[in-house]
């Protein structure tokens, strides 16, 4: 970028910043208008996308105007195109976005929108644009694929299991990745959900899924969803994974529990599996409920040892009757369950895969860090609301 460059995209990065929900807004306002159908390509509570739409600009307008870091701009756009065939926007909506851009760009600037910002902001939108549509259009297959709610199990007012049998040809999904997901409740609203088993020939999913305060679809899902249910899935993202050469630590917060769940089923198919200590944690003992399964699981597996974690030694009101874990004679530690993990022993050398809720992943990492973990040793998912 040349010098002249530079200032024209930090100036509209401000302008942007001064109001993004505003900017966003008034741009999807002027796509909508420019091709009303394409609003039924969004959800209906466009608040997430409008978040979302203003950080990803921000992201662009930060990292085009600098020295380095292009490529990683690029194959961040590039994957932001992949990731919109799931919507259904097509070649001719980049076109509607750069116009809309372009145009509500131009009123931040007023009277000094001259040819050479004009020239400038153009081209920045434009390649923003293009990437995105050249990465779509390079994806071989459908954008989504289906499967059948065939079975829920309501485990507690907040959480639930749900399995479903694919409909369609199910694409290339490893252990422990997640799935970019939506529910007939509530079409176009795309959620992260984590397999809790491996992916199989007969196309068997089962997700665990716990109702987020203020979430409507994770709600939707444990209060509504019902056997003959349609999700739709799209594509599937995710860091998790095991390196057969080096023993395993994996600290799980409750539905946390689903990608590490699917990573043993899969290491229990294999004969050369390392050492794995599992820190399965939640706040009450009635939300252990997946202890029986991994005691199971350890019992036939001797490289696979399992410590279950409580905040709190007795269950609420609500809870009642939830089996007590301690007759499937597991360990049980009370505490937090990265603060256990953590002083449990020495896991230098060890690799160290977490998820759970935010807060949960950053309190671990911290204290395994205060341990002596490294910081590259741990892996974990982004966490997204």
């Amino acid at each position: 970028m040349s010098e002249s460059t530079q200032p024209v995209l930090h100036r509209l990065r401000d302008l942007i910043a001064a109001d993004p929900d505003g900017f966003a807004g008034r741009v999807l306002a002027r796509l909508f208008g420019l091709s009303p159908a394409t609003r039924d390509l969004f959800p209906a509570h466009l608040s997430h996308l409008r978040q979302a739409f203003t950080q990803v600009l921000d992201h662009v307008l930060e990292a085009l105007p600098g020295e380095s870091g292009h490529d990683e701009l690029i194959e961040f756009l590039a994957q932001l195109g992949r990731d919109h065939r799931k919507y259904g926007v097509a070649d001719e909506h980049y076109d509607l976005m750069l116009r809309a851009l372009v145009t509500e760009s131009a009123a931040l600037f007023g009277p000094d929108w001259k040819d050479e910002t004009a020239d400038t902001v153009v081209q920045a939108m434009m390649l923003t644009t293009g990437v995105m549509r050249g990465a779509a259009q390079s994806v071989e297959g459908p954008a989504t694929w289906r499967a059948k709610v065939v079975q829920k199990f309501t485990i507690n007012r907040e959480r639930a299991v749900v399995r479903l049998v694919a409909i369609d040809p199910t694409p290339p999904l490893l252990p422990g990745q997640y799935v970019e997901t939506t529910i007939p409740q509530w079409p176009h609203s795309w959620r992260d959900l984590s397999p809790a088993v491996p992916p199989n020939e007969n196309g068997e999913l089962e997700f665990h899924v716990r109702a987020v305060p203020g979430g409507h679809v994770s709600t939707s899902i444990v209060k509504e969803t019902a056997p003959g249910d349609v999700w739709t899935f799209a594509q599937s993202h995710g860091v998790l994974h095991v390196d057969p050469e080096r023993p395993v630590l994996m600290v799980a917060g409750g539905s946390g529990l689903a990608p590490l769940r699917a990573l043993l089923l899969a290491m229990a198919r294999r004969a050369d599996s390392p050492p794995t200590h599992l820190f399965y944690g939640a706040r009450f003992p009635g939300e252990l409920y997946d202890l029986a399964v991994l005691r199971d699981l350890a019992a036939t597996n001797p490289w696979l040892r399992v410590t279950g974690v409580i905040e709190e030694t007795t269950d609420p009101w609500w809870a009642q009757g939830a089996p007590d874990p301690h007759q499937w004679g597991v360990e049980i530690v009370v505490g937090r369950v990265g603060d256990v993990a953590a002083k449990f022993a020495d896991w230098s050398g060890w690799q160290v895969l977490i998820a759970g809720p935010e807060d949960m992943i950053a309190s671990t990492k911290l204290k395994l860090r205060l341990a002596g973990v490294p910081i590259d040793q741990m892996l974990h998912d982004p966490v997204h609301s």
